[in-house]
């Protein structure tokens, strides 16, 4: 079953930061990765689901004009909001997947999020991915590789139903032993020249 909200509000009792994101070196550099793999230097409207206590929000915002992050727990949110207070363009709301119907964008980050689903949500929300991206957008996913007892997924798992369900091509992709990246534009899988940084800027 999809963990609940009850959950992660647990969590957030329990921790300020439950998962060190603000202290540890190995969050700090996975933003690192997240933010240097996207294709485009500027997005116009993006949307981060599971944003936690707003860390990798902070690191998107200077490549988006308007940011929103989602949380399922409220605590989370609150964290999040004063995060980032004062960023222009930056929102922070509580809401869940699959059960929120995502809004349109240019660019949507899924980081750590996704083995939290059921197989069934998983199903639900890639079905609602496949639109919400808009042509020639980004979807960009991390995940921790290591199996959570309490997770109905693993990082693997929900790598795979990715890279099923999307006929797009990819970006870019990196796996190494803690986690799996991966990046898709919004195009037909046969266009090779729309996951190329390169070609983008007319460089072939």
């Amino acid at each position: 079953m999809t963990l609940p909200a009850s959950f992660f509000d647990d969590m957030y009792a329990a921790a300020e930061d439950p998962w060190s994101m603000r202290s540890r070196w190995y969050e700090r550099r996975k933003y690192a990765l997240t933010t240097a793999v996207l294709p485009r230097e500027r997005y116009a409207d993006a949307l981060e689901v599971g944003c936690s206590v707003g860390e990798l929000t902070a690191a998107l915002a200077p490549r988006c004009e308007r940011l929103t992050g989602w949380d399922a727990s409220a605590a989370a949110v609150e964290r999040a909001r004063a995060r980032v207070a004062g960023t222009p363009g930056v929102a922070v709301e509580q809401r869940t997947v699959p059960g929120d119907a995502l809004p349109g964008v240019d660019l949507l980050v899924v980081s750590e999020v996704l083995y939290y689903l059921s197989p069934a949500d998983l199903a639900v929300f890639l079905h609602q991915v496949r639109t919400a991206v808009r042509p020639g957008g980004t979807l960009l996913a991390v995940h921790w590789r290591h199996e959570v007892p309490e997770y109905p997924q693993t990082g693997d798992a929900v790598h795979e139903a990715l890279r099923s369900e999307l006929d797009w091509p990819l970006v870019a992709t990196h796996a190494e032993t803690d986690l799996l990246l991966g990046c898709w534009v919004r195009a037909p899988a046969d266009d090779v020249r729309a996951a190329s940084v390169a070609a983008a800027e007319q460089l072939w």
